[in-house]
């Protein structure tokens, strides 16, 4: 018979970390015009992480949101790529700064390009090699 309550016993495999609809201003495109004006561009991460110690009520053994958020801005501040993909695979990246990062799921979109679309972008999609 399975336990009541919360004390079911259970192991934590992985947990995620998630990013929904950060904005930032970054300098992208092929063209000079393009690259000239700062664009508005929308940023979703989805990162597994392996947990050190899942039941600790302590941040030292998780990964922080408050450095991902961070390093994307910083990240999208000083780099100014052509291509979108390119621009995701950098953050992709930037979440596999963690050891305990397992994959990462990024979508970037330009949010103001066409009048008539509310977003174009691409999803890239990254699994650390054990």
């Amino acid at each position: 018979m399975a336990e009541q309550g919360g004390n079911v016993p259970t192991r934590v495999s992985d947990q995620r970390i998630v990013v929904r609809d950060l904005v930032v201003s970054g300098h992208l495109g092929v063209t000079a015009r393009e690259q000239s004006k700062a664009q508005r561009i929308r940023v979703n991460v989805d990162l597994t992480v392996t947990p050190e110690h899942p039941a600790q009520d302590d941040p030292a053994h998780v990964v922080d949101y408050r450095d991902v958020v961070p390093g994307i801005r910083r990240l999208v501040r000083s780099e100014h790529p052509q291509l979108l993909e390119t621009l995701a695979e950098r953050i992709a990246q930037v979440c596999f700064d963690d050891p305990r990062a397992r994959s990462a799921r990024v979508r970037v979109e330009k949010l103001d390009l066409y009048a008539d679309t509310g977003a174009v972008g691409v999803e890239v999609e990254h699994t650390r090699r054990e």
